[in-house]
């Protein structure tokens, strides 16, 4: 999806720029897209198609291959002996819970980013020739914003099912 593609930017930015260095945001950063897919993953699982079922057959029982717990653990997750719609009510309440954490981590990244400081590409920090963040950047990202939204917009209203998969309407 579209969130992805900035997301994965947004990632290499910080890999070009050497963002790393900075521990503690690049954690939180690395836990927040870590809660993206799986937030991801539990909402492609909804629809209860049969690409959703066998996407989370496949995906879970990879957890079956962790030593001692794995078995537990998937079957724990399913609720049973197999997927059935007690996996469903807990990927639904799961994917409601994970935004509000997603939320958290976020608000961290951002603590931690403003403690840092960001990184800039020359590596030189200077004091002089800043640009206030408004109304320059404020308007800039407001107009970004604008043009990402009515695509966005477009695309939900008059092309709603041009990424579903065709398997999953069967």
């Amino acid at each position: 999806s579209m969130f992805f593609i900035f997301i994965y930017i947004h990632i290499g930015r910080g890999l070009y720029y050497s963002s790393y260095h900075f521990i503690s945001v690049w954690i939180s950063g690395v836990s927040i897209i870590f809660l993206l897919m799986s937030t991801a993953f539990i909402g492609y699982v909804l629809p209860w198609g049969q690409m959703s079922f066998w996407g989370a057959t496949v995906i879970t029982n990879l957890l079956s291959a962790i030593p001692y717990v794995g078995e537990m653990l998937t079957m724990w997750i399913w609720g049973g002996f197999s997927i059935n719609n007690a996996t469903l009510t807990r990927f639904f309440s799961l994917h409601f819970i994970l935004p509000f954490i997603l939320l958290m981590f976020i608000i961290f990244h951002i603590f931690f980013l403003h403690e840092t400081g960001s990184s800039n590409p020359t590596g030189i920090p200077l004091n002089i020739d800043k640009i206030p963040f408004h109304p320059y950047f404020t308007f800039k990202d407001l107009f970004g914003y604008m043009i990402f939204f009515m695509f966005f917009l477009f695309m939900i209203f008059l092309t709603p099912f041009i990424f579903f998969d065709p398997d999953n309407f069967i």
